[in-house]
């Protein structure tokens, strides 16, 4: 993925003052599976989030949505490949929200945020960054997994991906609704080695 994209997308909107990567890709310590971190600075943040959905959506995104744990306002964005952006607001700050409470109504946005935190987790892995990622499996369980009703935090990013399948399952059919599966289908292939 080319950093460019930011200047058809985001750019576009009069609002944004300024957007840059930062993060282990704009210093070089990405890997392959690292995320892309955008910085995002704006003279009316309210005008420029109510577009978003707006100005990405030529890019397809399989998923977008607030990050409900960022210390700022913080995009998430899936995109197929996957590739996962966050355009953080960084004048912006936020505070974390609560776990999840699932519902029919926000069974999707579950869904998202929990392949999104995967994906970045696994880039996390991928880069040596164990201690992190465990200490991160654990805000899983307690944010998503033990709202689904799963009993025991996991102690890897498969074990995450059983009982989040499994959990989701059983909501799925107490709610009498379906996610898509998108999203999985092409974060799940990338989280095993």
């Amino acid at each position: 993925m080319s950093a460019n994209w930011r200047r058809a997308a985001v750019v576009a909107h009069p609002a944004v003052r300024d957007i840059r990567l930062v993060g282990s890709r704009a210093d070089g310590r990405a890997t392959e599976r690292s995320d892309w971190d955008f910085r995002v600075e704006t003279s009316d943040f309210a005008a420029v989030a109510d577009a978003l959905p707006r100005l990405l959506a030529s890019l397809e995104p399989l998923a977008q949505q607030w990050d409900r744990l960022s210390a700022q306002y913080c995009w998430m964005l899936m995109l197929p490949g996957p590739v996962k952006v966050d355009l953080i607001f960084v004048d912006e700050p936020h505070t974390d929200e609560p776990p999840w409470r699932p519902s029919r109504e926000n069974l999707a946005g579950i869904d998202a945020h929990f392949w999104d935190w995967m994906l970045w987790l696994r880039g996390k892995e991928g880069a040596g960054k164990g201690d992190f990622v465990a200490t991160h499996l654990d805000k899983v369980f307690d944010h998503l997994l033990a709202p689904l009703g799963a009993e025991q935090p996991p102690a890897s990013i498969p074990e995450a991906v059983d009982s989040y399948v499994e959990t989701r399952s059983r909501a799925e059919r107490r709610f009498g609704h379906r996610v898509p599966r998108d999203l999985e289908a092409e974060v799940a292939p990338l989280l095993v080695d």
